[in-house]
């Protein structure tokens, strides 16, 4: 296998920035050890989680007497945990995959903590948490460290050698995992893993919608969300300044539309007509608050909702706010707005009620405001999943929930990158412009409930596009994997 850091996509790599590549290895190396003498076991076991309702099934390290892989019908998720987006892009690949009749195989690269590969993974992911809580308190820190180094520091075909590098660590949790079973990678690091490892059929979901060579996985075959992306990323541009560079190939690249869970996507047309009604009904307009896997933004949660709460005592507004498995977060909200509690009915970690109550919101009535609160991580992304159908507007920043098929708020985005998340989706005409103040968030708010035109456009936006397939992104992911290997195409190297 050539050394992928060395060059990318037939570009060289300065000797600077290799031997900086081959530098980061070593570190991690020192700090955690190199486990490539190890043979972990692998065993399968139903997800306890989103087992019953996605198919899900985990990929374990370790010992014991579950199923053995389906090599006909099995597609690998390989994940990790870094905020929520990439576990939320994994639940929908995984939904997908479910729907079109095939197993999905959940592997977390984050959670094997006798391995080398979690310890490197947790400790970048510690750092960029971090970083993300810091950028929303310190304007200083945002501007000068956070928004240069998520726009144009992961840019950089530098950064993408340093990662290649890393992800050579990764191998050893491959070993013992079918080479033949397609994968995809909903995170840069388990598809260069993968490919490194020798997986045969692997598919990269890129997220977001601003090109970076963070996300290149030499070796992959690359799915991208929006046409915009998808030209950055063929002639990776600006990812060596201003030099002009060798293009992907055209086969290593591939348009899908946006990654959309499929209970989501079969009910655009009977969601969106469930919002439209309630305005016209003059029921409460509900508005989903979600906190990202970093737990920031918190701020500007306490002056939406202290803004809001006159119009919730009135029953104009009604606010389903899940804080994920940040239990601080709500308990900071309570001290921050008086007279939260007492409009609030709290749901903590009981999935079968929240389930209850995202079933029961559908159709039913809904009022003041409710919280969800789930230590586990799979029940705290996929509530969101559950309460986006029944809410009105969703309030969040342009991550990857900028794609989702619901009318939406953005507020002040974590990173430059994201930015282009509120642009596509704002010409998508399904989300509003970015509001990078509290003023303008409030202003959008005050457009939602007391213009009559305002979400109902949105929603027909939505159902346009699910007709022309902008939300089919799992699905065609899926089975662009399956294609890779049925149609007997060998991309890993």
């Amino acid at each position: 296998m050539k050394d992928k850091s060395r060059t990318i996509y037939g570009n060289p790599v300065s000797e600077r920035d290799y031997k900086k590549a081959v530098n980061s290895k070593k570190k991690y190396e020192k700090k955690f050890g190199d486990d490539s003498y190890r043979d972990y076991p692998v065993c399968i076991r139903d997800n306890e989680h989103i087992g019953e309702s996605l198919g899900v099934k985990d990929i374990l390290l370790e010992e014991g007497d579950g199923e053995p892989f389906d090599t006909q019908k099995g597609i690998i998720v390989g994940n990790i945990r870094m905020g929520f987006g990439h576990y939320r892009i994994s639940m929908a690949m995984a939904s997908a995959a479910h729907a079109l009749g095939y197993t999905p195989y959940w592997m977390d690269l984050n959670s094997y903590s006798q391995t080398t590969t979690t310890k490197v993974i947790g400790a970048q992911n510690d750092l960029y948490s971090l970083g993300s809580r810091i950028s929303q308190k310190s304007r200083l820190f945002d501007k000068v460290v956070w928004e240069p180094m998520n726009y144009e520091g992961f840019r950089k075909l530098s950064y993408n050698a340093s990662d290649q590098k890393n992800a050579e660590l990764f191998v050893p949790v491959f070993k013992n995992v079918p080479k033949d079973v397609p994968l995809i990678g909903t995170h840069v690091w388990p598809a260069q893993a993968a490919v490194h490892a020798g997986m045969k059929y692997v598919v990269n979901a890129i997220p977001d919608n601003w090109p970076m060579a963070l996300h290149l996985a030499e070796g992959s075959v690359h799915t991208i969300q929006t046409h915009q992306a998808y030209m950055g990323y063929r002639i990776l541009n600006g990812m060596q300044g201003d030099k002009v560079l060798s293009p992907m190939p055209a086969d290593s690249l591939v348009y899908t539309g946006h990654y959309i869970d499929h209970e989501l996507v079969a009910n655009i047309e009977e969601d969106c007509a469930d919002r439209v009604r309630r305005k016209k009904d003059g029921e409460p307009l509900r508005f989903l608050l979600t906190i990202g896997g970093a737990g920031a933004q918190k701020e500007i949660f306490v002056s939406i909702l202290q803004a809001s709460l006159a119009q919730v005592k009135k029953d104009k507004m009604a606010f389903y706010v899940n804080v994920g498995d940040h239990r601080n977060v709500w308990d900071e909200l309570i001290d921050a707005v008086p007279g939260l509690r007492e409009v609030t009915t709290e749901h903590f970690d009981d999935w079968e009620e929240t389930e209850k109550f995202a079933a029961d919101a559908l159709k039913g009535k809904v009022s003041g405001v409710h919280v969800f609160y789930h230590e586990n991580i799979f029940d705290a992304v996929y509530s969101t999943n559950l309460l986006m159908r029944s809410c009105d507007v969703l309030v969040t920043k342009p991550s990857e929930l900028a794609f989702y098929p619901v009318p939406k708020l953005f507020i002040k985005r974590i990173g430059g990158h994201e930015k282009w998340g509120a642009i596509h989706s704002v010409e998508m005409g399904d989300g509003t412009l970015e509001c990078r103040d509290i003023g303008h968030v409030l202003q959008m708010m005050k457009l939602f409930l007391k213009d009559d035109a305002f979400l109902e456009d949105m929603c027909d936006n939505i159902r346009r596009n699910n007709e022309q397939g902008l939300y089919n992104g799992a699905y065609e992911a899926v089975k662009l994997a399956f294609s890779l290997r049925d149609g007997g195409v060998n991309k890993g190297e």
